[in-house]
């Protein structure tokens, strides 16, 4: 683990995991619910990336890109609480801890997540940026988690079960299902850090590469990773018979594949005359080891 990677888990990590929870509208059961999932251990890749591009660019975090740094991650938190639900993934474990419909029921479940995708839209108008900004975030983030993006990728994921895609098809799936959201995250963060479009362009790529990485290695830990260290449990991707990278190209060959990706996402960055270190770091922790 690098020391930039260190710098955004010790210190700005600590602040965002108090907001995410802290900022929860509701004080009823259904806040409970909510916090339940919310406070559960998890990586906080998305809000952290955002934070990250500010930070290669010198800017400062503020308490208004806290915000949507956690409206981001309430999005993805609500993904992960309606995929777990037993019409769709059906699973018990989530972050090292039981599902919140085992927790709460189903219903519940249901609605915690409907509040954490309502209240993110919430969240980020309640800030203080200026409104311009804020019309630009709230779109891209309705596309990003909409039909268009991230429901899309989960519609075709459920398609996609008990028969085998071409790759094509896999990668258009993890483009919309994982990589809308990181890529929002990259286009919010150098939205607030107002770069230039030569600038973008080069951090949206890097969040291209980035995001397919991130699922090929998701699909290669889901075969060789354990329940313990992943928080949920392993070998679902095979029980649902999915089409995931190493039932395409096998372990070896994926773990190349990711390599490849890290490698792009690294060199989508070079361009930009700013050191980058702590995208850099980022990316580098998606390796995996043959």
């Amino acid at each position: 683990m690098g020391k930039y990677f260190e710098e955004l888990q010790q210190k700005y990590k600590v602040k965002l995991e108090k907001q995410i929870v802290n900022d929860v509208l509701n004080d009823d059961l259904l806040g409970e619910s909510m916090k339940y999932s919310l406070k559960a251990k998890a990586k906080r890749i998305r809000p952290l990336l955002m934070i990250a591009v500010m930070l290669d660019f010198n800017k400062e975090i503020t308490n208004d890109v806290y915000k949507v740094a956690t409206a981001l991650e309430w999005i993805h938190t609500y993904s992960l609480i309606h995929d777990d639900l037993p019409a769709m993934d059906d699973d018990a474990l989530r972050r090292g801890v039981p599902t919140n419909h085992k927790v709460y029921g189903e219903a519940t479940a249901i609605l915690t997540g409907d509040a954490l995708l309502t209240d993110a839209f919430y969240l980020l108008n309640s800030t203080n940026l200026k409104a311009k900004i804020k019309c630009e975030l709230t779109l891209k983030m309705a596309s990003a988690a909409g039909s268009i993006g991230m429901i899309q990728g989960q519609m075709l994921d459920i398609k996609a079960e008990n028969q085998i895609l071409p790759i094509e098809k896999v990668q258009n799936i993890h483009k919309l299902k994982t990589g809308a959201l990181i890529e929002y995250a990259v286009y919010a963060g150098s939205l607030l850090a107002d770069v230039t479009v030569k600038e973008q362009d080069a951090l949206l790529n890097y969040a291209k590469h980035l995001g397919l990485a991130f699922q090929i290695r998701d699909d290669i830990l889901d075969v060789i990773g354990n329940t313990k260290e992943l928080g949920k449990e392993v070998g679902r991707d095979e029980e649902l018979e999915k089409s995931t990278y190493p039932k395409v190209y096998g372990i070896n060959k994926s773990i190349e594949l990711l390599s490849g990706e890290i490698e792009k996402a690294i060199n989508s960055i070079e361009e930009i005359n700013l050191p980058m270190n702590y995208l850099k770091d980022l990316v580098k922790i998606l390796e995996v080891k043959k």
